[in-house]
């Protein structure tokens, strides 16, 4: 017996032989391969499931919601007889070993960067499916933006008397960022980035489902914590890897969806909603009476208000000599998972309409590697890194920079924002480099022995002033946590 349940619920409890999992909100009864999940008779602030047609509008809606993401996950919605006549409804679920939640694969060691480059590639198709927040709706607006997150001051003020100093420098940061994003904020909701997501995109809300990565369990009960910009849906599986004390894999993850989704606009929002992710996870911890957890968010939220300063790191080499590689060092090295980065590769193909992946020669007449491609791709680039930098993100382009006038720009705006400028130096013996280009496959770069020849004709080597900024591959690999 279990006192805890109705007794509509344990007749059932007892009748299928199942386990019982109590949350805050819901009854999951574990039957066999299959998951009976129940909403509790509650009216929350946040949530109503107060009456009997409630909670199975929100059963509804939880399938319908969740289908989007794990359509063999979710089986159905099932009447259950409540005793006098009544019902009660319930979500009907597959049910999947708990050591595949992502927590705990990350909490192993387990979790890679594929999988996340996978799921990022997976994230940016679903939302550019998801309906999108009409204008005349307050969802994402600024003013609905600041509400929540200075609601959460009010609250973790009241749960965390002991926290007052970092609360207040957090929330006057708060106050000074908002402001300076409140025009961003506005021009996405206008772009339509603020869409019907999942909205509680935590690594416990992920799962290996026939080994790929599947997002479960979005939230259905409040349409204001579900309709978001989607760089806030990103930012809290970010604070996530990087509470499980993975910056590397949060900085890949950040970068991934970046480079899927061609969304750097988002960059100047990211920090403000990772920052206000940290701090709901501290109010739950607060909440569930842990104060040592909401404690450690609000460590990791100051550290993501104060970055180390940015600066401004661009490759050089001829193709195949392992810039990406170099580049790719230089994210998981950055402990802070604060450095962004930008392949030529990608966004010369992005320029035209093409995916990474896509081979240009036969899609774009005149192709994509004239000189003037090369200039708008550079040019693009610069606006974008010059974006990052104001908004305090280190920055990493990948790119040949062959040509001197091409790091010269690149130093110029390094100083326009006070950042230190690096060149991170690749090489290796041509016939190396032949070798490589000739085996590489399911690369962005298009990069052929005959591209490689008359890099070799143009290249200008790094002059005796470029000499000071120069790094090599080895600096990066240096910086790799052990």
């Amino acid at each position: 017996m279990n006192p805890t349940l109705p007794a509509w619920l344990e007749a059932l409890r007892t009748r299928l032989g199942a386990t019982v999992v109590e949350t805050h909100i819901s009854w999951l009864l574990l039957a066999g391969d299959r998951v009976w999940k129940f909403k509790r008779p509650l009216s929350l602030p946040f949530l109503d499931y107060g009456t009997p047609a409630q909670r199975r509008f929100c059963c509804e809606e939880e399938l319908r919601l969740n289908r989007r993401f794990a359509p063999a996950l979710y089986l159905g919605v099932t009447a259950v007889p409540a005793g006098d006549d009544a019902e009660e409804w319930a979500v009907q679920m597959r049910r999947f070993p708990e050591a595949q939640r992502l927590d705990h694969v990350c909490a192993r060691g387990e979790l890679g960067f594929g999988q996340l480059s996978e799921l990022a590639g997976r994230l940016v198709a679903w939302h550019a499916d998801a309906a999108v927040a009409g204008v005349d709706t307050p969802f994402g607006t600024p003013a609905a933006v600041g509400a929540q997150a200075f609601d959460n001051f009010r609250a973790l003020r009241t749960l965390l008397p002991d926290a007052a100093v970092p609360l207040a420098r957090l929330e006057d940061w708060t106050r000074c960022e908002f402001a300076r994003i409140g025009p961003a904020l506005a021009a996405r909701k206008a772009a339509g980035r603020v869409r019907e997501c999942h909205g509680d995109l935590h690594l416990g809300n992920l799962v290996l489902l026939d080994g790929r990565v599947t997002p479960f369990d979005c939230i259905e009960f409040n349409a204001d914590l579900r309709w978001i910009d989607v760089a806030s849906e990103i930012a809290f599986t970010y604070v996530d890897l990087l509470d499980h004390g993975q910056p590397a894999l949060a900085a890949w993850w950040l970068n991934e969806w970046l480079s899927a989704s061609g969304d750097f606009d988002a960059v100047d929002v990211l920090r403000f909603y990772a920052v206000y992710r940290a701090l709901v996870r501290a109010k739950v911890a607060a909440l569930d009476g842990a104060p040592a957890r909401a404690g450690a968010y609000l460590t990791l939220a100051m550290s993501m208000a104060g970055p180390p300063p940015p600066r401004l790191t661009i490759t050089f080499g001829l193709s195949g000599s392992g810039k990406t590689t170099a580049s790719a060092a230089l994210l998981r090295a950055d402990r802070d998972a604060a450095t962004l980065r930008l392949r030529s590769d990608v966004e010369r193909k992005r320029l035209f309409g093409l995916a990474p992946l896509a081979r240009s020669s036969a899609e774009v007449a005149g192709g994509i590697y004239t000189a003037d491609a090369t200039r708008r791709t550079y040019a693009t680039m610069e606006t974008w890194a010059g974006r990052m930098l104001a908004a305090g993100w280190s920055v990493v382009v990948d790119a040949a920079f062959l040509k001197r006038s091409e790091r010269e720009s690149f130093r110029r705006l390094a100083a326009v924002h006070g950042a230190p400028f690096e060149i991170l130096a690749c090489s290796a013996p041509v016939d190396e480099l032949r070798r490589r280009l000739l085996a590489r496959h399911g690369d962005a770069s298009e990069a052929t022995v005959e591209v490689l020849d008359r890099q070799l004709d143009w290249l200008e080597n790094l002059d005796a002033d470029e000499l000071p900024a120069r790094a090599g591959p080895e600096d990066a690999q240096r910086r790799l946590p052990t």
